[in-house]
Formats: structure tokens, C-alpha cells, sequence
């Protein structure tokens, strides 16, 4: 990486715009810049930094603080240019921090935003721009330089007073230098990584192993008094040595827990013997009391036999008194039926006689019969009178209907009339209405032949404005083809004519030698032509050929665009304008298709009436007639209703007289009809109730007979006693079951009498049986007991083994995550530098950034030498000092004394130049890390102050030697003799109006 130049405008300490040539300075290989105090020579390397990285050296990029000049005035932008080559690239990097400017209209200011801006001059000479954005640009420049913004400030700028703190700070201050430089946080990440996963694994393990000991736990509860045979395990979670711990302790648990199994089979079996013996006596002895109590049973029950026998005794002989009353129950029955008839008979003869009238009351069935053949001949005559009295009553009804039929005829001709008076009006109203719907059907197809035209018009003028627009478009877009074809044909003249200029160079590049040329046919070549700068080839002449043709075809392709797009304009134009004399617009084009689509769809609806008032015309015409036509039925209807009135009349009076003589003194002959039908029915209800009371007398009277006798062949002395002894079949049923339920008992006491069991436990002492019951219950409890005890027993077996088996499962679980915590756990602890294998304790980040220091001690070595005459060599020491971890010790050999010494113990002098060797050995080897990027220009800032003549010189000859790789070194320092030992100075000049800069060369 070299600089070229760098302009500054506003920034810092300079309050106008300078400029640094740093090819003029570095043209000398080592070049001063010195001014007083604060007159900005670190501001000159904090603009070099800003404009790489965007930001001030991290020491001077305090918050708030501001790159603006205080002393550039409002209107002037700050602004950094730095012109550098880095990569083979020839670079231009333009920054302008975040900062208030004048606003542009009215007073005050207004913030504007950080820029940044990227060019790369190409072989032509020409600028080109690549990007605007911060993050491309910064993504850019580090990857071309390498490094990043710490490593830069510490190997380019080389800031001699950190490489002093470095020598004489300790292992720790120096490890978050060299951590920085040359970012080693991939190793500290691989520490914590570690680290990281040891804890994972450590939990995980911790984990499984709180697992094993909940199971423990449960097996402690489950194995009940085998688990306190042996003393569980007091292995700690993550401890080795606890799963083999859990796993002995379970198997003394179920070997324990199986013993104590058999010992309660065998509690079981006894308890189940004593329980059998128990059962035997209990129910022995619930036997002998249920004999016994069948024997007291059978005893009570002969007693109370005894005492129901009278009543056994009497229940039998009323049955048979019962039995003997059946045979008289037939002639009873039928005596009690013929009294009942003879009271039905006679009290309807009384009801009967009540009715009829006093001189019949006593007339008997003959006189009755009698009468009612008399009035029966009576009502016969009365027939014909009461057909005469039905028609004469549907005449009436005939004439009414007549009257009916009169009034609804009358009122169909009124509405005739009315109707048809109005008929002219209406005809003349309907025929109007189709006059005018066609007159609108007529209208509507006149508009219809306009609105269509009128519509093509309206669509052309959208149309037509729309490629006005396209016209526009392709008139710009062939005048930039006209350009890009003009700027490419002149490129590709050009090119052609250097191309010509150069025409022998690219002969002379085909000669032979011993070949004749192709041009003057010489076999020797004393002076071929050589090709000058920016020669072009064929190559590149046929490349802007094809970029020309390219651009006259795209520029012919935007003529010919253009001429068709203008044609369909005017096509458009002409169809919108019509036959009229100016081009309408779209929005009077618009209104007239309006106001069309408007008159035509009115037109339109009138001319769909035109069907409906030819029906409304037919209907009224249909209606006309049927008038007519009901008007004349009901004329002709009157008259019919004329005449069968008069025929109505005639034969009502004909049939008159023949009522009145038949109806006597009655209102009507149906009334003096039903009058004599009335009395022929109670004179025969009467004459039928005389007969029936007479022969219910006489069967009452038999029956008496038959039931006198019926009793004495039974043996009752009267009818009475016969019927008081007799009893119904459920009274009878009644008694039998009595008898029969007493001699069953007395069948059922003589059968337990004969029992010889029963009778012998009679005679032996009363059973024990609440004895027997407790001894039962007492064995009972002690099975059940048992039988518990031994499901308890042996559920805690099978408890015991499903826990020892999901802890034998979950310590082959664990065993590939133990493993593999170990694995972690030593890796860890050898990054960490707590591990016993790591004998110096040292990180794993201490260790690469020992290599690295070890290698920048070898590279400072070689100068430090030249510096102190050979006397002293930098040494990397990876001893441990005290408590602390070994790894970045750094210690001075002096050649002189052969003794090793620590750094700290330099003089001033001496620990300047040990301090610049170790930054230029620095430099080389973050160069190194970087990607081997080459550093063309270096900054060294003080220091040189605390140097004797002859250290200096040796110093400066240091310095001088690395224009033989051809570099330039920059010294930033006030000490007044390196101005006469460097010509070649950059001085910053402060005044109370800013600081400039002046070359002296």
C-alpha cells in the first residue's frame, strides 16, 4: 500500500483546504513531519485513518467529539481525499463526516448526513466511480488492505509511545495488544466454545445423574425394610463412581426385598391352614344350631296347629252346608230374575199410563191395539196433502231464487252500461299508446346508428392522446439511441485511428526472426516497432466495431419505433376528428356519447311498451265483447224468469185448497201429521207394557214354585234358610284353602317329627356359634394380613426390578455422555490452562499470541542489533512470573554481560529504539498475517528525542535502510536536529486562523 495525496478541507486544526503530496515526500525514502505543539501533525495521520476506515485512531475517537474545523468558515464542508494504490488498484477515497451546514432558503442550519465516495482510475487515465455507500466502500478497503482499523494505527503509525507501555507492561496488558493486532478472538472463541460445552456436558451428566439418584430415592421408598439393609449411596451428583454405587446398593435392595418374599409365602400357607380348621368349626357349629332351631321351630309350630283346629273343624262344616245350598242356587237364581222382570214391567206400565190420556188409563192391551189401528188409517190419508205442502213450500224457494237471479242481472247490465260507455275513450287512449312506442322504436334506431360511430371516436381520442405520450417517449428514446450511436461511432474512430498509429508495433509482434516481413520482405528485424502507451489491439478495434453496429441498429430500431407509433397517432387522430373541421376533445367526445347512450335508452324504453299496448289494446277489445255479450244473456234471462213465474203461480194455487182441508186445525199437514204419529206410537208403547206386566206376573209366579221345591229336596226347611247358607265360589275357595293350608301343616310337623338328625341335635348342648365366628373372623384377618404383606412383598420385588432396570438403563444412557464430558472437560481444561497436561498454565489464546510474540521478537531482533551495535536481541520468555500464567513474557539478552533481563529495565533511550524495532518487527509480521500486503508508506510518531548523536544515526541508518525495499518512512517529531539530518520535510505552520501545511523538499 502506497500514498499519494491527500487533500483535508475543514478538518481539525486546518480551517481551509490542504493538500499532501506524498510522492514528492516519499521520493527521498524518509521524510520529516515536524511543527510546534498542537499545530495538527497527528491530525494529518488521524485524516489518513479517517479516510481508510471512516473513523479517527481509537485513543482520539472520543464521544462528541467533532472532525469539523472550528476555524473553517460556515459555507466550506469538511471533507478527506486520499489518493493511495493498494492491491495494484490506484484508489481515490472521499469522506465528509455527519455535520451541520447553512440551510438553503431562510436562516439556521440543518444536519447533513455523513458521505462517502469510491473511485478507481482505469488504464486510460479516466476516474471511475464504484460506490457511494459506507458499508461497500469499508468492505472494499479492508479487504484490499487487510487489516483492520486497530492493526492499521498500530503497524502504518507505528504510535511509540504504546510500544514502550508494551515492553514494560505486563503478560496480560500485552495480550490484549497482540489481540488486537492480530485477532486472535477465534481462538478465545474456541476457549469459550470449550467452555461452553464442558458446562453443557456437565449439566447434562449432573443431569442423568440427578435422575439415577431420584431413582435411588425411589427405590429407597420402594424397597421399604430391605432398602435399610445396606447404607445407601452418598456419592454426590457428578461425582464418579455414583451409578456403580446405585447399581451394588439395588441389588442388595432385591436380593433383600426376595427374602422377605418367601418369608411371607410361607406366613401365607400357615395362615391359610388355620383359616380352613376355622371354617370346618364354624360351619359344624352353624349346623347343629339350625338343627336345633328346626327342632324348637317344628315344636312351636305342632302347638299352634293345636290351637287352630276348632277353627279347622268349623271352616269344613260350613263348606259343606255351602255345598248342599248350590244345588238350590239355580231356582233362587231364577226367582231373583223374575222379580226383577216383573218390577221392570210394571214400572213401565205405570210410566206408560201416565201418558196416556185419563179415560185410557185403565183400558187394557185390547181397547189400545184398538185405537192405534184407528189413527194409523188416519195418517195414511194425510200422505198426499203433505206432498202438496212440501211443493208448495219449493215454489217459494223457486221464487226467491228467481228474485236472486232478477237483482244480479240487474246489476251485471248497470255495469255493462257503465263500462261501455267509456269504450270510444279507452280505444282511443290504447291506440295512442302504440302509435307512440313505435314512433320511439323508429328513434331508437336512429340513435343507435349514431352512438356507435360516436363511440369509435371517443376510444380513438383515448387512443390517439395516449400515443401522443408514445411519440414523446420515442422521440427521447431516438434521440439517446442518436447519442450512444454518435458516442460509440467516434469511439470506435478513435480507437481505429490509435490502433493505425500504432499499426507497425502490432506487425513487428508477428515477425519471425529468419522469416521474411510481410511489409518490406526483409528477413532481418534490426528495429521492430514497439507498441507506446495505450496501444490498442485488433481485439479491442473490433470490439467498439460491434458496440457501434450494435448502437446504429438499436438506433434504426428507435426510427423505425418512432415512425410507427406517429403513423397509429395520426390514425387515431384522423378516426377521432371525423367529419368535423377541428379535432374534438375527449371529454366533448365523452359528453356527446353521454348525451347519446341518455336520448337512446330513453328511446329504448318507450319502444319495449309497444308489445305490452298492442295486448292492453286485444284485452280491452276481448273485454269489449264479453260485455256485450253478458249484457244481452241477462236481457234474455229476464224474460225466461217472466214466464216461469207466472207458472209458479198457477200451480201454487192449485195445491192451496188441497192443504187446507187436510191440515184441519193444525198450522201445517206435517204438524197434524206428526200429531197423529205421536198418539199411534203411545197407544201401541201402551197396549206392549199391559202384555209385558201380565207375563212377567205369571213368570214370578212359577218360579215361587220351583224354588219351594227345589229347597226341600236339599234339605232346608225354607227357600230363606237355603238362601242364607248359601255361599259365593270365592268364599268357598276361601275356606278350602284354610283347610287345606292346616293339613298341610299338620302333614309338613308330623315329617319334622320323623327327622332323626334333627331330633339328635335336639339332644346335645346348644351350639357355640359366636365362638366359632370369632375364631373364623381372628383367622380371616390373619390370611388377609398375610395374604397382603405377601402382594406388598411382591410388588416391592417387582417394583425393585423395574427401578434397578430403568437405572442400569439410564447408567448405559449416560455412559456415552460421561465419556464424552470428559473428552470436553480435558480439552477445556487444556485451552483454559487449568489442566494438569498443560504444564506452563497457559490459554489457549496466550499460546498462539506467544508464537506470534515470538515471531515479532525475531523480526525486531535484526534491527534491534543495528540499532544498539549488536548488543542487545529481543527474546520471547514463556516463564511464569509468581501466580500469573506463563506465555507473553518478552526479555532483553545483553550482548555484553551474556545476562537476560526484562524489558522494563531499559533506559529512555534504550527503550526507544527496542520499542521502534519492535514496531517495525511488528509491522512485518502483521504485514505477514494480513495476506503478505506490501506497506509502502509507514509513520513513525516521537521518541526521537531521548536519543543520543551516535544511537541516532544508527537509528536513522535503520530507518534509511528500508528505502532498499522501497519504502518511504514518515518521522513525526519536533526535535529540531532531525531537520537537518532530513531534507525532506512536511511542516504544519499554526495560526490563530488554522493550521496549513508546507512541503520542503
Amino acid at each position: 500500500m502506497r500514498l499519494h495525496r491527500l487533500t483535508l478541507t475543514a478538518f481539525g486544526p486546518f480551517g481551509a483546504t490542504q493538500e499532501v503530496d506524498f510522492d514528492a515526500l516519499s521520493s527521498a525514502g524518509l521524510f520529516l513531519l515536524h511543527g510546534p505543539t498542537g499545530a495538527g501533525k497527528t491530525s494529518v495521520l488521524d485524516a489518513v485513518c479517517y479516510a481508510l476506515y471512516g473513523a479517527v485512531p481509537g485513543a482520539r475517537q472520543s464521544p462528541g467529539a467533532t472532525l469539523r474545523s472550528d476555524h473553517a468558515p460556515a459555507d466550506l464542508p469538511t471533507e478527506v481525499l486520499l489518493e493511495l494504490t493498494v492491491g495494484g488498484r490506484r484508489l481515490e477515497v472521499t469522506r465528509s463526516p455527519a455535520q451541520p451546514r447553512p440551510k438553503k432558503r431562510g436562516g439556521g442550519f440543518t444536519q447533513e448526513k455523513a458521505q462517502s465516495r469510491l473511485r478507481e482510475r482505469d488504464p486510460k487515465g479516466d476516474w471511475q466511480g464504484l460506490s457511494k455507500s459506507h458499508q461497500e466502500i469499508g468492505e472494499e478497503l479492508a479487504q484490499l488492505i487487510g487489516m483492520s482499523r486497530d492493526q492499521f494505527c498500530q503497524v502504518v503509525l507505528l504510535p511509540q509511545g504504546d510500544f514502550a507501555r508494551f515492553l514494560r507492561s505486563d503478560a496480560e496488558a500485552r495480550g490484549k495488544l497482540l489481540g488486537k493486532l492480530f485477532d486472535t478472538r477465534r481462538f478465545a472463541a474456541v476457549e469459550e466454545r470449550l467452555a461452553e460445552l464442558r458446562r453443557a456436558a456437565e449439566a447434562r451428566v449432573k443431569s442423568g445423574d440427578e435422575q439415577i439418584l431420584a431413582l435411588a430415592q425411589r427405590i429407597a421408598q420402594a424397597g421399604g425394610p430391605a432398602a435399610t439393609e445396606a447404607a445407601p449411596p452418598t456419592v454426590r451428583a457428578g461425582e464418579p463412581g455414583l451409578a456403580e454405587a446405585v447399581l451394588e446398593w439395588a441389588a442388595i435392595a432385591r436380593s433383600a426385598a426376595r427374602e422377605h418374599l418367601d418369608i411371607a409365602h410361607t406366613v401365607v400357607a400357615e395362615a391359610e391352614n388355620r383359616q380352613v380348621a376355622a371354617r370346618r368349626a364354624l360351619d359344624a357349629e352353624r349346623e347343629l344350631a339350625r338343627l336345633q332351631e328346626r327342632y324348637a321351630e317344628t315344636l312351636r309350630r305342632e302347638e299352634a296347629l293345636e290351637e287352630r283346629r276348632p277353627e279347622h273343624d268349623r271352616c269344613q262344616e260350613q263348606l259343606e252346608r255351602a255345598r248342599k245350598a248350590d244345588r238350590v242356587a239355580p231356582a233362587l237364581e231364577l226367582r231373583e230374575e223374575a222379580e226383577r222382570a216383573y218390577r221392570v214391567a210394571s214400572d213401565v206400565l205405570d210410566r206408560t199410563r201416565e201418558r196416556l190420556p185419563a179415560e185410557l188409563a185403565d183400558s187394557g192391551a185390547d181397547r189400545l191395539a184398538e185405537l192405534e189401528r184407528r189413527f194409523r188409517q188416519e195418517l195414511g190419508t194425510l200422505e198426499a196433502a203433505r206432498k202438496a205442502e212440501v211443493r208448495s213450500a219449493s215454489i217459494d224457494e223457486e221464487r226467491a231464487r228467481l228474485n236472486r237471479d232478477a237483482r244480479a242481472d240487474d246489476e251485471i247490465v248497470r255495469e255493462a252500461d257503465a263500462w261501455l260507455a267509456g269504450w270510444d275513450t279507452t280505444r282511443a287512449e290504447l291506440t295512442q299508446r302504440i302509435e307512440t312506442a313505435q314512433e320511439a322504436a323508429t328513434r331508437a334506431e336512429q340513435l343507435a346508428g349514431q352512438l356507435a360511430p360516436a363511440r369509435l371516436r371517443l376510444d380513438a381520442a383515448r387512443r390517439r392522446d395516449a400515443l401522443a405520450t408514445d411519440v414523446q417517449d420515442a422521440r427521447e428514446a431516438l434521440a439517446a439511441a442518436r447519442e450512444r450511436a454518435l458516442a460509440a461511432y467516434e469511439s470506435w474512430l478513435g480507437l481505429r485511428e490509435r490502433r493505425l498509429r500504432d499499426i507497425a508495433a502490432e506487425l513487428a509482434a508477428g515477425l519471425v526472426a529468419g522469416e521474411p516481413c510481410t511489409v518490406c520482405g526483409s528477413a532481418e528485424h534490426p528495429a521492430p516497432a514497439s507498441p507506446g502507451d495505450g496501444h490498442v489491439d485488433r481485439a479491442t478495434e473490433e470490439k467498439a466495431l460491434a458496440v457501434h453496429r450494435s448502437a446504429e441498429e438499436t438506433r434504426t430500431g428507435a426510427e423505425h419505433a418512432l415512425a410507427l407509433v406517429r403513423e397509429r397517432h395520426a390514425a387515431a387522430r384522423r378516426e377521432a376528428q371525423g367529419d368535423d373541421s377541428a379535432a374534438p376533445t375527449v371529454a366533448e367526445l365523452h359528453s356527446l356519447v353521454d348525451r347519446l347512450s341518455g336520448d337512446h335508452a330513453g328511446a329504448h324504453r318507450l319502444a319495449a311498451g309497444t308489445h305490452a299496448a298492442r295486448e292492453a289494446l286485444a284485452a280491452a277489445e276481448r273485454e269489449h265483447a264479453k260485455r256485450v255479450e253478458q249484457r244481452q244473456e241477462a236481457r234474455n234471462r229476464a224474460a225466461a224468469r217472466t214466464s216461469q213465474r207466472e207458472a209458479l203461480d198457477r200451480e201454487q194455487a192449485g195445491l192451496e185448497d188441497q192443504i187446507t182441508a187436510a191440515r184441519g186445525e193444525s198450522e201445517s199437514v206435517a204438524a197434524h201429521a206428526d200429531r197423529l204419529t205421536r198418539r199411534v206410537a203411545l197407544l201401541a208403547d201402551a197396549a206392549e207394557a199391559v202384555r209385558a206386566e201380565q207375563d212377567a206376573a205369571q213368570r214370578r209366579k212359577e218360579a215361587d214354585d220351583r224354588l219351594s221345591d227345589a229347597a226341600f229336596k236339599a234339605g232346608f226347611d225354607t227357600p230363606q234358610a237355603a238362601a242364607a247358607t248359601l255361599l259365593g265360589a270365592a268364599a268357598q275357595r276361601g275356606l278350602q284353602h284354610r283347610i287345606d293350608a292346616w293339613q298341610a301343616e299338620a302333614a309338613a310337623v308330623a315329617d319334622r317329627r320323623a327327622e332323626r338328625d334333627t331330633r339328635e341335635a335336639a339332644e346335645r348342648p346348644a351350639a357355640q356359634t359366636a365362638a366359632a365366628e370369632s375364631a373364623h373372623g381372628t383367622a380371616e384377618w390373619l390370611l388377609r394380613e398375610a395374604a397382603s404383606a405377601r402382594a406388598a412383598a411382591r410388588d416391592r420385588c417387582a417394583e425393585l426390578d423395574r427401578l434397578s432396570g430403568r437405572a442400569a438403563e439410564e447408567v448405559r444412557r449416560l455412559g456415552p455422555v460421561r465419556q464424552e464430558y470428559e473428552r470436553v472437560a480435558r480439552l477445556a481444561g487444556l485451552t483454559a490452562g487449568t489442566s494438569a497436561d498443560n504444564e506452563r498454565k497457559m490459554r489457549l489464546e496466550a499460546y498462539v499470541l506467544a508464537a506470534r510474540l515470538e515471531q515479532v521478537a525475531a523480526a525486531a531482533t535484526a534491527r534491534l542489533q543495528r540499532m544498539s551495535s549488536g548488543r542487545y536481541t529481543l527474546v520471547h520468555s514463556d516463564a511464569r512470573t509468581g501466580a500469573r500464567r506463563a506465555g507473553l513474557g518478552l526479555h532483553v539478552v545483553d550482548a555484553w554481560t551474556g545476562s537476560e533481563r526484562d524489558t522494563a529495565t531499559l533506559s529512555g533511550g534504550e527503550t526507544f529504539f527496542a520499542s521502534l524495532a519492535l514496531a517495525l518487527g511488528l509491522a512485518d509480521v502483521v504485514t505477514e498475517e494480513a495476506g503478505g500486503v506490501r506497506l509502502d508508506t509507514l509513520f513513525i510518531d516521537e521518541g526521537f528525542g531521548s536519543l543520543d548523536d551516535q544511537t541516532l544515526d544508527e537509528v536513522l541508518d535503520v530507518l534509511d535502510s528500508l528505502r532498499e525495499r522501497d519504502r518511504s518512512v514518515g518521522i513525526v517529531s519536533h526535535v529540531a536536529d532531525l531537520r537537518r539530518r532530513i531534507p525532506a520535510r512536511l511542516e504544519v505552520v499554526k495560526d490563530r486562523h488554522g493550521s496549513t501545511v508546507h512541503h520542503r523538499l
